[in-house]
């Protein structure tokens, strides 16, 4: 008879066989920290206008070539927990700001990395997370509002806007920044004229491959990759009527059977509904109408009589299609084949079928600058390159949005940065306790930032950082990162028009400080077993 082998006393007898457990300051706080430094270290390049692009093949074997950390962590699949609260606390600021998620990794990753070297000199680490918490409030509460130094007083001007758009696209497109933001700038403008409140949804992307990005265009309306059904193709002064069902003959809810006994029977007997369908669609063109867009399939029949009363035809097989063509041409989309009342009409300046490339696209186009949704046509020799460019135009969008709940600037290139450091370093030196230390380390973790700046655009980083310390303490407190020279050097980020958004380092430091705090505060981690793979019913089978 087999005796079992009695389990090891202590807390690992409570546990399945196959967990795991780590305990302590040494097993389990400084192994989260270096997994969090690891995790940043992957970032750490991709920051700023310089920062090198990556290669991530998701678990679909899907090619993403981008700098953007947001697009990074969302395909990349983190295990460990202590990193993964630092993608949650970037993923919160994806969703509050949809700016700024590589910043709030890099910070949490330097406080954690700060963290360490004070627990290395017997620090305890809620010591440590008391001064964060100290510091953190003092940027929020104090110094943030003191290094504001533009606002953005009409969202609707374009001089005033563009610099910041421009900003935030630089960092994932250098270069092409310019371009760029002139058409994001004009897109954003354009829907918040129409009305005061703005939807980053009503600025839509319509990749085509082909050209290069120089070929990017703005439109007022709809731009879909799409073919039209009839022979009509183009319309001026359009007025469109919407519907979600398919264009055909109505089919009956019950089967039947129909015994017919002559020619005459069987060619009289679907010439009720053929006469009923012409109706229908002779009615909608006496109304007015001259396009129809269908939430789904057209007949041969409706093409037909369709064709007959020179009506133009539209098919879009997704239903948030069809309701942003509502949006942009004022219609109500109808459930029903029947005559739209008035009120049910929408109205557009030109339908038409245009062919970008050998790409055949159908355009919903307003003349006037009065749309309330803007498509961007991207060009690009792949996929991947649109790709990226749609990342910086959402960056572009969504900064725009930011703005409308807070207007507040802040310099840009790192200077806001170590403005902040500064004032953090002299707090520390007057504060009594231990905090005095986590203060401080405060400060050099927001060094850091133009430090991985300038490292990423070829600078010696420490060098850069002695620079820019030396100039902001002689007053220069908008003296940024050069990035187009090989030696350190520095510019004044507000007379080139650099700028961050005051809501965006706001809410990064929050989020970023917090996701420190908590990895920080862990004293256990448990690994439960990990689930096994149910094992195959049929061994025989073959997987190919």
């Amino acid at each position: 008879m087999a005796i079992p082998i009695p389990k090891a006393g202590g807390f690992a007898s409570m546990l399945k066989e196959g967990a795991s457990y780590y305990t302590g300051t040494e097993e389990a706080v400084i192994r989260s920290i270096e997994a969090c430094n690891e995790f940043t270290r992957i970032l750490k390049t991709s920051f700023g206008p310089r920062g090198l692009n990556k290669i991530i093949i998701n678990h679909i074997e899907k090619l993403f070539v981008t700098n953007d950390a947001a697009t990074i962590m969302r395909e990349l699949d983190v295990e460990h927990p202590a990193a993964k609260l630092l993608v949650m606390a970037s993923e919160m600021q994806e969703k509050e700001i949809g700016d700024g998620t590589n910043f709030v990794i890099l910070l949490a990753g330097a406080l954690l990395e700060q963290a360490e070297e004070l627990i290395r000199a017997g620090i305890k680490p809620t010591e440590i997370i008391d001064g964060y918490e100290l510091a953190r409030d003092s940027i929020v509460e104090k110094y943030l509002d003191k290094i504001v130094v533009n606002e953005v007083k009409d969202l609707n001007n374009y001089d005033e806007v563009f610099p910041l758009i421009r900003s935030a696209v630089m960092s994932k497109q250098y270069g092409q920044e310019d371009l760029l933001a002139k058409v994001i700038t004009n897109a954003c403008i354009s829907i918040h004229k129409v009305k005061d409140i703005f939807n980053v949804d009503n600025v839509r992307v319509c990749k085509i491959v082909g050209s290069g990005i120089s070929k990017i265009e703005l439109v007022q309306g709809m731009v879909f990759k799409r073919q039209i059904e009839g022979t009509v193709t183009k319309v001026n002064d359009a007025k469109v009527a919407v519907f979600t069902c398919p264009i055909d003959i109505a089919a009956t809810e019950t089967k039947g059977t129909v015994l017919i006994h002559s020619a005459n029977e069987l060619k009289s007997f679907s010439q009720g509904e053929e006469h009923l369908l012409e109706s229908q669609i002779k009615e909608i063109a006496d109304s007015g109408i001259n396009v129809i867009v269908a939430g789904g399939k057209f007949g041969d029949l409706a093409i037909h009589y369709c064709n007959k009363y020179n009506i133009m035809m539209i098919r879009l097989s997704s239903k948030f299609d069809v309701r942003r063509v509502c949006k942009t041409v004022g219609a109500v989309a109808l459930p029903k084949v029947s005559k739209p009342q008035p009120n049910e009409v929408g109205l557009c300046d030109n339908v038409y079928i245009d062919e970008i490339g050998d790409t055949s696209v159908v355009i919903f186009k307003q003349n006037s600058n009065e749309s309330k949704i803007a498509t961007i046509v991207v060009r690009g020799s792949t996929d991947n390159i649109m790709d990226d460019i749609e990342r910086a135009i959402d960056d572009g969008v969504n900064t725009y949005k930011s703005l409308l709940n807070n207007n507040k600037l802040v310099a840009g290139a790192g200077a806001a940065e170590i403005q902040l450091a500064q004032q953090l370093t002299l707090e520390a030196e007057t504060l009594p306790g231990l905090e005095q230390y986590s203060v401080a380390k405060f400060a050099d973790a927001l060094r850091s930032i133009p430090a991985t700046i300038a490292e990423n655009a070829g600078i010696k980083p420490n060098d850069m950082v002695t620079l820019l310390i030396a100039e902001h303490q002689q007053g220069k407190t908008n003296a940024g990162v050069n990035i187009d020279e090989d030696q350190p050097s520095t510019i004044d980020a507000v007379e080139k028009k650099i700028f961050d958004l005051y809501s965006s380092k706001l809410w990064a430091v929050k989020y970023a400080t917090n996701a420190a705090c908590t990895v920080l505060q862990v004293g256990l981690i448990i690994c439960a077993k990990p689930a096994g793979l149910k094992p195959k019913e049929n061994k025989n089978w073959d997987e190919d």
